[in-house]
């Protein structure tokens, strides 16, 4: 599910609503059936058996995995790259909210077990054979939600609007507000694919004293993976224009602080650096959340 520029609160949960009145006398079989995660049939790469949703999971696979030439790693950059006029190939995938996975209530979350110890159940539940795409997929994201977080950060995996919401709120203090910013597309993008683009304008960092960024994971249900680090991170919002005329207003960030990343991180690969040498910063896909404590101000 994907919401556009400076979204409210207000306005997710109610988008959301419409979604859990439509589902809630669905049975659980019933929503995999209908998930469009159920049509997958060729296992050609991570990317393509997980419907176009593994975007997270591919930017944090190791370097000895993946080729720096594929378009989908171009996402990445270093701080010293926002500066206006600066042109670079960046990949925006974009999906078709008519082929995402269905949005849960946590009734119906909490009733289907969420563990890698329970595969075997799931596959049976889901009607997936043990070597399918899907059954590759549900593990990959069942394992990447039960890693330990590294030193300084903060982690869940939420299956559930609900879940979503408390866990992102106990992250933040139960009397913060916060809001949800993520990227928009001003002008109509039909496919994924590699463009040139130019900064436009100064980026505006936007000022936030802890963030938490949300990327969704592949499932036959919404499954989103949250994550917030104590180290030094920065937020912008960067207007940007493809060399075809596409305008974008795309959130980024970037971390400051690398020397506790995994050094066969891919995004190492992609820039040529290695762990505390140099900022890393994405833009993150349309589809992704980013919260941020509201009001925050903008420079």
């Amino acid at each position: 599910m994907a919401f556009s520029g400076f979204g409210s609160i207000r306005f997710l949960l109610f988008l959301a609503l419409l979604v859990l009145q439509y589902f809630c006398c669905i049975s659980s079989r019933e929503i995999v059936r209908q998930s469009p995660f159920n049509k997958v049939q060729n296992h050609q790469s991570y990317a393509d058996h997980t419907d176009g949703h593994g975007d997270h999971l591919r930017m944090l696979k190791m370097k000895r995995d993946v080729d720096a030439k594929d378009p989908e790693l171009q996402i990445f950059f270093t701080i010293n790259d926002l500066k206006v006029g600066r042109r670079m190939p960046i990949y925006f995938s974009i999906k078709d909210p008519s082929r995402s996975p269905p949005l849960l209530s946590r009734e119906e979350a909490d009733s289907i077990p969420f563990s890698s110890s329970q595969l075997p159940k799931l596959l049976k539940l889901f009607s997936f054979s043990d070597d399918s795409p899907q059954a590759k997929a549900i593990e990959d994201t069942l394992h990447h939600c039960e890693y330990k977080p590294i030193k300084g950060e903060s982690k869940f995996c939420a299956t559930s609007l609900e879940s979503l919401l408390d866990s992102t709120r106990a992250i933040f203090g139960p009397k913060v507000q916060f809001k949800v910013l993520t990227t928009n597309h001003l002008t109509n993008f039909t496919a994924s694919q590699l463009k040139n683009y130019a900064i436009l304008e100064i980026p505006k960092e936007i000022s936030a004293r802890r963030i938490v960024g949300c990327h969704p994971l592949p499932y036959p249900y919404a499954v989103f993976y949250c994550h917030s680090q104590e180290s030094d991170n920065k937020l912008f919002k960067v207007s940007l224009m493809g060399d075809d005329g596409g305008r974008v207003e795309a959130i980024a960030m970037c971390h400051m602080d690398t020397s506790q990343w995994n050094p066969d991180h891919v995004a190492f690969l992609v820039l040529k650096t290695e762990p505390g040498k140099s900022s890393v910063c994405h833009f993150f896909p349309a589809d992704n959340l980013v919260w941020i404590p509201s009001p925050s101000l903008s420079n």
